[in-house]
C-alpha cells in the first residue's frame, strides 16, 4: 500500500443543502432531476454514486464523463450537480468557495482539509469509499525483490517531503508495518 486517497462529497455552489443531511432531503424532494457526475463508467466515483443512491434512498441521474477534468468544468457551471472526487481536484475548488464540500468518505477528517467533517460526523454513518495505490509485482516475482520494492517505498514514504506532498494532496498514508 502506497497511499488510500478517501473521496470528498462535492456539490454545486447552486445546489441548496448546507449539509449532507439537507443534501439527502433535497434529493429525496427532487427525485431524477439532480445529476452526480463521475470520471467515467466502473470507476470510483461511478460506484461511489451508485452506493450513495442505495444508502441514501434517493433517485439521481448518473452522467459519466471522459475524466475528471470536463466534470470539474461542468460542475463548476451548475450542469451537474454532485460529485464523489479526489481531495486533490476538488480542494481548489471548494477552497475557492466554487464549490460546497458536505464530507470526506474516512473515518477521520483529512489532515489538509480538516474543517471538512467526515461521512460520520455529518450523518452518513459508514460510508467509506476510497481510491487506494500500491505498487504491484507479477506472480512468481522473487521474495526478496518483493521485500526490495517494498523497503523502497516505505523509505520514500518516509521521507518528510514526500509524506508532505501526498498529504496536501489528500492522501493517506500508511506506517511501517501497514504495507
Amino acid at each position: 500500500l502506497i497511499s488510500d486517497g478517501p473521496q470528498l462529497i462535492v456539490a454545486a455552489k447552486s445546489v441548496p443543502a448546507k449539509d449532507i443531511k439537507e443534501l439527502i432531503a433535497w434529493l429525496k424532494a427532487n427525485p431524477g432531476k439532480a445529476m452526480v457526475g463521475t470520471t467515467g463508467v466502473g470507476g470510483a466515483s461511478h460506484l461511489a454514486g451508485i452506493l450513495f443512491q442505495n444508502t441514501t434512498g434517493t433517485n439521481i441521474q448518473i452522467v459519466p464523463y471522459r475524466g475528471a477534468a470536463p466534470r470539474m468544468q461542468d460542475m463548476l457551471s451548475g450542469q451537474i450537480h454532485l460529485a464523489f472526487d479526489q481531495a486533490a481536484s476538488s480542494l481548489p475548488q471548494v477552497r475557492g468557495g466554487n464549490l460546497q464540500a458536505y464530507a470526506v468518505t474516512s473515518k477521520t477528517r483529512l489532515a489538509v482539509a480538516p474543517d471538512i467533517p467526515t461521512v460520520d460526523e455529518a450523518g452518513l454513518p459508514g460510508f467509506y469509499i476510497s481510491v487506494w495505490h500500491g505498487l504491484w509485482s507479477s506472480k512468481g516475482t522473487p521474495k526478496d525483490v518483493v521485500r526490495m520494492l517494498n523497503a523502497a517505498i516505505m523509505d520514500a514514504l518516509d521521507d518528510p517531503t514526500v509524506r508532505q506532498r501526498l498529504t496536501e494532496l489528500g492522501q493517506e498514508l500508511p506506517g511501517r508495518g501497514q504495507q
